[in-house]
């Protein structure tokens, strides 16, 4: 069993936790889903998170329903980093399946994170709610397409506008809309978005003060402050970039 200090981690009901996964199964099933689909719950301190041992080859994975966290794969000294947070489904244990290269991956918990183990228990209640195999499926997939905007934001030649795209990639995740523009709510450092443009820190730094002066972003207490319209080379148009769900006043 996974755990992240003394004594065993308690038990947490999935669907209650996890509305997006409740939501796929039908109503009239729903109830006793909510009581059925129960799995141990870990909580992360900010830092480096250790590789955890894997699950029987029975268990599905961590669930992460609350905090952020970054996935780190380098080669050398650059970085690929990848940004992941409530209702993504994570293995860290797995290893990379590209033998031939030097690779270093690493984990760090930026903001404090609960984690449920979907364990063997949670796989076989799987066979009693198949609908819920296929959102996990469908979130591992949204997760792999989020990779690859990220591949198509870093080919872009400025560094202020893959800066641009990053953001607003991310809020059509965690954007929160108000009359002024749309918050994202990341405190990310310069060196995080720079590994994350494929870029040098001083580089990004420069480029936040450059969107900063040119009226395209506003920092703010909670993070930034998007202003305008989402870029249109790789923006919400194209479909790469999804509108931001939620509303503020």
């Amino acid at each position: 069993m996974v755990g992240s200090g003394p004594g065993a981690p308690r038990l947490c009901h999935v669907l209650v936790e996890d509305a997006d996964l409740a939501e796929a199964v039908p109503p009239e099933r729903r109830e006793q889903a909510l009581e059925d689909c129960v799995a141990p719950e870990i909580r992360l301190a900010t830092g480096a998170w250790a590789s955890q041992p894997a699950l029987a080859p029975d268990g599905i994975g961590f669930l992460i329903l609350e905090g952020m966290m970054l996935r780190r794969l380098a080669i050398d000294d650059r970085f690929a980093v990848e940004l992941l947070g409530e209702c993504d489904l994570i293995r860290p244990w797995q290893g990379e399946d590209t033998p031939t290269l030097p690779l270093r991956s690493g984990w760090t918990v930026l903001e404090p994170a609960r984690i449920a183990i979907l364990d063997g228990r949670f796989t076989r209640h799987l066979g009693r709610y198949p609908e819920l195999a296929g959102r996990l499926f469908e979130r591992a997939i949204r997760r792999s397409r989020r990779l690859v905007v990220n591949m198509a934001i870093i080919h872009q030649a400025r560094v202020d506008d893959r800066l641009h795209m990053l953001f607003w990639h991310f809020a059509g995740r965690w954007g929160r809309v108000r009359g002024d523009g749309v918050v994202l709510p990341l405190r990310l450092t310069h060196s995080t978005l720079a590994d994350l443009v494929a870029a040098r820190r001083p580089t990004v730094t420069s480029a936040l003060s450059d969107l900063t002066r040119r009226g395209v972003i506003r920092g703010v207490d909670d993070g930034w402050l998007l202003l305008g319209e989402a870029p249109q080379d790789v923006g919400l148009e194209s479909g790469l970039i999804e509108a931001p769900p939620h509303r503020v006043s």
